[in-house]
């Protein structure tokens, strides 16, 4: 018998990708709300109580406001918002984050997906951290890139529009100059850092996809690692992974060899080059004396950064094959 899902907010940004992830799955059956009765609380609490498992796209406070709204205990929720992704009674969805990780999702009937940002930030530090490399207390920086889907429909509309007043004709614009990003505090505990980093993002004139980029001056470390090793802890922590990979010592100095243009580097360093998958490829580039280090993950926002994420955990709350869909 196929597993029955419900998607809240399913005509969203990351809904809709779900959605498409799922539709022509035997194994899931899709639940969805009559248009007409979508904000119809009693409709959409029959919904959210008849489905073996529910997956939220809806701002943080719909999304709490979902979750009271749900009475059986039967039902498994994946949620997209920032809303619980600290909670301490929520697993944090991020399989690939711990050794113990996956098993806390399985066995979890609540799970929170992981924001874009933070699944590059926490997949490239939080190995470091744990190897003793980098301490809890250093300070950190992280610089990013996402295209403007990460925004939703209004930053969509704004990039898509053809000119003024609703349209932008920016190239690149930078944000966050309030130092208090939303998904700082997951990016400090996911990691085990002490202090939130300092988060420098941006946006693209380009649909989706992303770079997350940590620059460390490795000379400042206490055991000065050289770039060698922490490719080293990388690589152990996703050893055998199917979605998240630690480009070799060979390919990062082959790219950083190669002229910008080169048809090579425009392809591996391309934000877009993972779109429509749920991979993530972490690289280490290290400077020719070893005193500094560019730490650099490339993922799909809308892929490992969320629609993809979802599904992953979706297929391990109800006991289906991990990659089932992806």
């Amino acid at each position: 018998m196929a597993h029955t899902v419900f998607i809240d907010g399913e005509a969203g940004t990351t809904g809709l990708q779900i959605r498409d992830r799922l539709a022509k799955r035997p194994d899931l059956e899709i639940l969805s709300i009559d248009p007409a009765r979508r904000k119809d609380t009693d409709a959409r609490a029959e919904l959210l109580n008849a489905a073996d498992a529910v997956v939220l796209c809806l701002p943080d406070d719909a999304s709490r406001e979902a979750v009271s709204m749900i009475t059986s205990n039967r039902v498994k929720v994946v949620d997209a918002s920032t809303a619980f992704r600290t909670a301490p009674d929520w697993s944090y969805g991020f399989p690939e984050m711990s050794k113990g990780q996956r098993a806390a999702i399985k066995a979890s009937d609540r799970v929170s997906n992981p924001g874009c940002y933070p699944t590059g930030f926490i997949g490239l530090v939080r190995p470091l951290v744990a190897a003793g490399l980098v301490p809890a207390d250093f300070p950190l920086t992280v610089n990013a890139i996402s295209g403007y889907s990460g925004g939703g429909k209004g930053l969509i509309a704004e990039f898509e529009a053809a000119a003024a007043p609703v349209g932008t004709s920016d190239a690149f614009r930078a944000y966050g100059f309030t130092l208090a990003h939303k998904h700082l505090p997951e990016m400090q505990i996911h990691t085990g850092i002490s202090h939130p980093p300092v988060f420098a993002p941006s946006v693209g004139r380009y649909a989706q996809g992303m770079l997350v980029e940590v620059p460390l001056q490795l000379w400042a470390l206490p055991g000065k690692p050289s770039p060698a090793d922490l490719h080293v802890a990388l690589e152990a922590a996703y050893a055998g992974e199917a979605f998240v990979e630690v480009t070799s010592d060979a390919e990062c100095a082959e790219l950083q060899k190669a002229r910008a243009g080169a048809a090579s580097y425009v392809q591996a360093l391309d934000p877009e080059a993972l779109n429509g998958t749920n991979r993530m490829r972490l690289f280490v580039f290290g400077s020719a004396d070893g005193s500094q280090a560019r730490l650099v993950a490339l993922l799909d926002n809308l892929g490992k950064g969320a629609s993809g994420a979802a599904v992953q955990n979706l297929n391990l709350m109800l006991g289906l094959p991990e990659g089932e869909g992806l």
